[in-house]
């Protein structure tokens, strides 16, 4: 890791410290009203939707264009996205800058639709059930939320078709050097994930197929459908 990206994990570290009791307000709904909110977003967003994320992106959302471009060279969404695409994303949508690892932004029965894609991997089980738990407390009666992960029955799968290096470097030991917050940090199939939500109180936990489901816009903002688990439930 260089220096640079040192320094901007342990700022980044340390601001995500900082605002670890805030609660955010006045959350914008989407064109039905509802409020929907996508967990360690990435850039992966949808209009209408507050994005909450950790990464240098959110916290300099809406800034400037050249400061944006500036952003860009530093930031590995320039090995994914055109500048211009990355610029437009930031621009247009609701980003939050917020270190989900440590508490959750929103004050109780507050929110219609929680949505999170390959992020709780990133997570200490721990941290992931004490997030579920307050996840569940801000969601509004008949709440759902919708989590995406690497299903851990797929990754065992390729060590048993001899794909061993794959398995584990895709999964199991996943530490992008550019950032600590690409880190792998547990895994879950669907039996165990299912477990968490129950321990966390949720109900009529279904495992759903790639794009179906209750949450809105599953279909945009799902992806990776060969390796991943999709699990909804509700408040």
């Amino acid at each position: 890791m260089s220096l640079a990206r040192y320094v901007i994990d342990q700022s980044v570290n340390i601001l995500g410290w900082l605002l670890k009791n805030r609660k955010v307000t006045n959350l914008k709904s989407n064109t039905d009203g509802r409020i929907c909110v996508n967990l360690g977003c990435g850039l992966a967003v949808m209009p209408g939707w507050t994005n909450v994320d950790a990464s240098l992106n959110a916290l300099f959302a809406g800034a400037p264009g050249l400061l944006l471009k500036f952003l860009y060279q530093l930031s590995g969404a320039n090995r994914y996205y055109h500048l211009d695409v990355y610029c437009k994303i930031l621009i247009e949508n609701r980003f939050i800058f917020h270190d989900l690892s440590r508490s959750l932004p929103f004050k109780p029965a507050s929110v219609d639709y929680f949505y999170s894609s390959h992020f709780f991997e990133h997570l200490f089980q721990d941290d992931a059930i004490r997030l579920l738990c307050e996840m569940r407390l801000a969601l509004r009666n008949n709440g759902v939320v919708r989590i995406a992960i690497p299903d851990l029955f797929y990754a065992i799968g390729l060590y048993k078709t001899g794909e061993k290096c794959k398995m584990l470097d895709d999964y199991f030991f996943v530490s992008d050097r550019s950032s600590y917050l690409a880190r792998h940090k547990y895994m879950y199939d669907f039996e165990l994930f299912s477990k968490l939500l129950s321990d966390a109180g949720y109900q009529n936990i279904t495992k759903c197929a790639f794009g179906q489901g209750r949450v809105p816009n599953a279909k945009q903002l799902d992806n990776r459908p060969a390796d991943t688990l999709f699990v909804e439930a509700f408040r």
